[in-house]
């Protein structure tokens, strides 16, 4: 299934020379994995303390953007520069749930939403990453099948902020956006199990 991770690369090519800077200022894959999260865990809480103020919200998809920057120069660095470790590994694993936590729960708070929906869809995202790893596990590759990934989560989650920034009102609709997020997190968690037991079976 086709998801915007699959536009990656094109992105990496982008970052690299300014991974190769970041290289020469002796800045780690591990600092730029710990940014991110800081930088997505300020966000969430600035929207959890103010969560009807448009402008903050209009700030989340630049957030996400820069998170989604971040994300690619830390795997790039410990790819390509040797920075690979056991504690990046945990970092990066652990960091995406945690930013991910941290940036959409507070979306709980905002006007006409139902918080239980946005709180499974943070659960569900949880047990999508960890189906992901889990894969590893069995002897498959690290799994990050569709349709509804992390860059796939973030893009929705950007979207509704920008048009409730922007003072577009989403009315009841903003629940369906959310039991279809719901619904895609629950194919996308059969799908990365089914294609992790095709992996190791076609070995």
């Amino acid at each position: 299934m086709i998801t915007i991770y699959d536009l990656k690369p094109a992105f990496q090519k982008l970052l690299r020379p300014l991974c190769q800077r970041l290289v020469n200022w002796g800045i780690t894959a591990n600092q730029v994995t710990i940014a991110a999260v800081l930088l997505s865990l300020g966000m969430g809480a600035a929207i959890a303390w103010q969560p009807h103020v448009q402008s903050l919200l209009l700030l989340l998809p630049i957030v996400l953007f820069v998170r989604m920057a971040l994300n690619a120069i830390d795997g790039m660095l410990a790819r390509e520069h040797d920075m690979k470790t056991p504690l990046g590994a945990i970092l990066n694993e652990l960091g995406d749930v945690v930013a991910d936590a941290g940036l959409y729960l507070p979306f709980a708070l905002l006007v006409n939403v139902m918080p239980i929906l946005v709180v499974l869809v943070v659960l569900l995202a949880i047990i999508s990453e960890m189906t992901g790893v889990i894969a590893v596990q069995i002897g498959a590759s690290r799994r990050y099948d569709g349709p509804m990934g992390k860059s796939d989560r973030a893009f929705i989650f950007g979207l509704i902020a920008l048009l409730l920034g922007l003072g577009i009102s989403l009315g009841m609709w903003i629940n369906l956006i959310f039991i279809l997020m719901i619904g895609l997190l629950i194919v996308t968690i059969f799908n990365r199990a089914f294609q992790a037991i095709k992996e190791v079976q076609n070995v």
